[in-house]
């Protein structure tokens, strides 16, 4: 088999709302083991979602990064392990200055398995925080790609005033804590 084709084989996809899917792709696309992250929306009821009618919360969808990863090199079970640390997953709506159900703390399932990981990661992770969890986990049944302008966004804007604010400490944060899983 090609290495192409080894590559595509091995390849596992993750979909997770952590708040603003600005911080979640900049997070996951440090990560050894990340082919790439995402921006988009999953969750609701709307089909086609702009960013607008998302941020009205009429639609029902979260922000969420969808994360492929290489699975022999990164489990769902590691990548669960970061986002458990890298947003609050005890605030409902809400993440930092970011208020409204689309940034909902959330994991959708691609597969049983991953939602019986997740079921198990999520009872692990209520010993990291003293307020009880409200992460939710549900299938993944659409997943719509966030408008270009989204995509790499902290990479392309790292002086805008959100980014130096709210992702750089959060990456930060991410690189000391997670040093050892930093893409070389």
């Amino acid at each position: 088999m090609s290495q192409a084709g080894t590559r595509a084989a091995a390849r596992e996809t993750a979909t997770l709302g952590a708040g603003c899917f600005w911080c979640v792709e900049a997070v996951f696309q440090q990560m050894q083991g990340v082919w790439g992250a995402v921006p988009g929306y999953a969750g609701g009821s709307a089909e086609n979602p702009t960013y607008q009618q998302v941020c009205g919360e009429t639609t029902g969808h979260a922000e969420v990064a969808q994360i492929d990863f290489d699975p022999q090199v990164l489990s769902f079970a590691d990548l669960l392990g970061v986002f458990w640390r890298t947003h609050d997953p005890t605030t409902l709506n809400r993440q930092g200055p970011d208020v409204g159900t689309q940034y909902r703390s959330v994991i959708f399932y691609h597969s049983e398995a991953q939602r019986q990981t997740a079921d198990f990661s999520r009872r692990e992770a209520a010993r990291l925080w003293p307020d009880p969890i409200v992460t939710t986990i549900e299938p993944l049944t659409r997943f719509y790609p966030a408008e270009d302008y989204h995509r790499d966004y902290y990479r392309l804007n790292p002086g805008q005033t959100y980014c130096r604010l709210v992702i750089a400490p959060k990456l930060k944060k991410f690189a000391q804590e997670f040093a050892g899983r930093l893409a070389r």
